[in-house]
């Protein structure tokens, strides 16, 4: 059957499909909560309430200057901003905060888990680690990308988590 130059329907949606497969904050939000928790040090009287909003805080607070950043640094130059393009940025960007939430809710949850202080710390960086290999491998997948490519990058993103997390190793608060 001759192709008429157009893409067709399939061709359309696998571009669309990997287009939103942009997991890019989730994995950088991830990292983020990461190093919140372990640059987190010694909280007040409430430590727990205290890591929970930061974390959250922290997402939001990133969320705001990636959206900044996108709209008024490579946006801006291409074209005119109008609310849907302002809705769209901010849409795309929030995995930023939505990867702190697993990690906040770990520390708010680790009472019942009877953790202390310490060991509610441990719980979300291992939380926010988790999220961090997720997120990768869910954009290589949603790309879709080989297998062998998934578990190459949650490996390397694993890594990457482990590393940070060694970082509270040799940090003493």
């Amino acid at each position: 059957m001759p192709t008429t130059g157009r893409p067709t329907s399939r061709a359309v949606r696998t571009a669309e499909r990997r287009a939103r497969a942009d997991y890019t904050g989730g994995v950088y939000g991830s990292m983020l909560a990461t190093s919140v928790i372990i640059g987190a040090g010694t909280l007040g009287s409430f430590p727990r309430l205290e890591l929970v909003a930061l974390l959250l805080l922290t997402g939001v607070a990133f969320w705001i200057a990636h959206v900044h950043a996108q709209l008024f640094g490579a946006r801006l130059a291409q074209q005119s901003l109008d609310r849907r393009i302002v809705l769209h940025v901010c849409r795309d960007e929030w995995p930023i905060v939505k990867a702190a939430v697993p990690p906040a809710v770990a520390v708010a949850a680790s009472p019942l888990l009877g953790l202390d202080v310490q060991g509610a710390l441990w719980l979300a960086l291992g939380v926010a680690v988790a999220g961090q290999v997720g997120w990768s491998a869910a954009a290589a997948r949603r790309a879709e990308a080989t297998w062998r490519l998934v578990a190459a990058t949650a490996a390397v993103n694993l890594l990457l988590g482990l590393l940070i997390v060694s970082f509270k190793l040799f940090l003493k608060h």
